[in-house]
């Protein structure tokens, strides 16, 4: 941030009086600028197939991961609920109808500033298409799921999660509150 939304004059890094962290400051009417990680919010659109799960994926028509599957998620708007943000972003990049259950996974993301929402959910039928976000959208057993090609971590955790979850209720298992966090990838020196 290099200038102050309110009053448009430049903002300086420093730690306000009574604070901990370095906040953006106005140097003209002293207005503090918080910044705080974004919620990505989606769901796990789920379809029984003769008695096989099958899972709603979307591929990725925009960046970043352009061409590479994921479920469908993307930022929380303001004045929305996170079922509310999980629902609408389904709509939007699957054009799915579903009925959301409980939240299945909280991904802390903090080298990203996000933090991504995951709920289980029942697709009530098999009308569903690309939206303008997704190159293609379609259903996949756990054996079918492109594991080389999901586009990031945090759906990659979750749909292992959800799966592991789901071969448990056979014994009598449940789904659970999964919590994770995704550590920075570290990359090799040239």
């Amino acid at each position: 941030m290099k200038f102050c939304p309110d009053c448009a004059a430049p903002v300086s890094l420093q730690v306000p009086a009574d604070d901990t962290r370095p906040r953006h400051v106005c140097t003209a009417c002293g207005t503090i600028h918080y910044q705080n990680p974004k919620m990505v919010v989606g769901s796990i659109p789920v379809w029984m197939d003769d008695g096989e799960v099958k899972i709603l994926l979307c591929k990725r028509a925009i960046e970043p991961r352009h061409g590479y599957w994921t479920l469908p998620a993307g930022f929380m708007e303001n004045k929305e609920t996170t079922r509310q943000a999980a629902e609408r972003e389904t709509t939007e990049e699957a054009g799915a109808t579903i009925q959301l259950h409980e939240l299945f996974s909280v991904i802390n993301v903090p080298h990203v500033h996000q933090v991504h929402l995951f709920y289980r959910a029942s697709l009530l039928n098999k009308d569903y298409q690309a939206g303008v976000e997704s190159l293609a959208v379609d259903l996949f057993s756990e054996a079918q799921i492109p594991w080389d090609e999901i586009a990031f971590t945090t759906v990659s955790h979750t749909l292992r999660a959800f799966f592991q979850d789901f071969a448990s209720l056979k014994n009598g298992g449940h789904f659970q509150l999964h919590e994770h966090e995704v550590k920075p990838m570290l990359q090799t020196p040239l």
